[in-house]
């Protein structure tokens, strides 16, 4: 079917994003397609953009970016056993490049979960890759237990709200960084300790850290380093920038690479309908190309608080979270 989407036909600057009619593959038997009510921005999105990841994604344009999504079924695939027509769902599909800027949207059913009955499909479309990236970095990678302590670096952003909040759902000692402006946010999210980065040097008032979790990676991943303990882990969402460091100090030092899984985003909607876990919304734009825009705008400043998400005016439902 064709579907109304926001595209680039070449890498570039936010300039190459536009409107367009896309003819989407036929659906597999295993898969759904999905009437796109929000979606949300992520740092991917506009670095596939701006063309550094072409290699890794060697795609024919056009490129629909975007891969987050909330919505509601509206065909599935003759082997889909698990979702009915009708059902509102959240994913983050498989890195295509036919994305979740449009109208509608194809996701494989697993990895789909249904979407948290507390959340408005704003708030759904803010959690898949951020939530995921921060669920896969602290427990698969980091094996974050009760009763450590964690360093989450950027607090304030969209993968740090959901580190700080999961952290704390498994009982750990949360530690930030943060600007003063969100200090009051991330108390309420649950961190037990904020450091202001403009003012104070984690280096020099850390030790003993059981796990760091970075995204920022240059030098305060190399600073991070200090502050584990002898046999502490240092998962990076970045790369490893200096492994005979980690040697050198005994850490275990990891890259990861969000893997897409409809299991472990059912998990999270059990913390998030459990009001453990909550989506931190910082900016909303609508489903144009001067929305993209304005929100690729945003997030290319690092300065975002939490999440920033897209609705589908068309197909968006203004629903309060129950």
């Amino acid at each position: 079917m064709e579907t109304r989407a926001v595209v680039i036909e070449a890498y570039g600057g936010k300039d190459q994003l536009k409107e367009a009619t896309v003819q989407l593959p036929e659906l597999k038997a295993t898969q759904l397609l999905v009437k796109v009510a929000a979606t949300s921005i992520n740092p991917i999105d506009w670095k596939l953009r701006e063309g550094y990841l072409k290699q890794m994604f060697p795609w024919d344009f056009p490129i629909i970016l975007g891969w987050d999504v909330a919505g509601d079924i509206v065909e599935i695939g003759a082997d889909v056993t698990e979702f009915k027509v009708g059902d509102a769902i959240y994913a983050r599909p498989e890195t295509t490049r036919f994305g979740t800027y449009a109208d509608y949207a194809i996701v494989d059913a697993e990895l789909a979960a249904i979407k948290p009955e507390n959340q408005n499909y704003a708030e759904a479309a803010a959690v898949p890759l951020a939530g995921l990236t921060a669920y896969q970095a602290l427990f698969e990678h980091g094996r974050l237990k009760e009763g450590e302590k964690v360093l989450i670096h950027a607090g304030a952003g969209g993968v740090g709200t959901y580190a700080i909040q999961l952290a704390k759902a498994v009982g750990a000692y949360v530690i930030t960084t943060a600007s003063p402006r969100n200090h009051e946010l991330l108390q309420k999210l649950g961190a037990d300790e904020i450091i202001d980065y403009h003012t104070t040097d984690f280096e020099e008032v850390l030790q003993d850290i059981d796990l760091v979790f970075d995204t920022m990676g240059g030098d305060t991943q190399k600073k991070s380093f200090t502050v584990l303990k002898p046999k502490g882990r240092l998962i990076s969402i970045l790369s490893i920038e200096d492994e005979d460091l980690a040697k050198e100090k005994d850490i275990f030092a990891k890259a990861v690479w969000l893997r897409t899984n409809g299991k472990q985003l059912a998990e999270l909607t059990e913390l998030i309908e459990a009001e453990k876990v909550n989506s931190v919304i910082g900016a909303t734009f609508p489903l144009t190309a001067q929305g993209i825009y304005d929100a690729h705008t945003l997030s290319e400043t690092h300065h975002a608080v939490g999440k920033i998400v897209i609705e589908n005016q068309d197909n968006f439902i203004s629903q309060d979270a129950e």
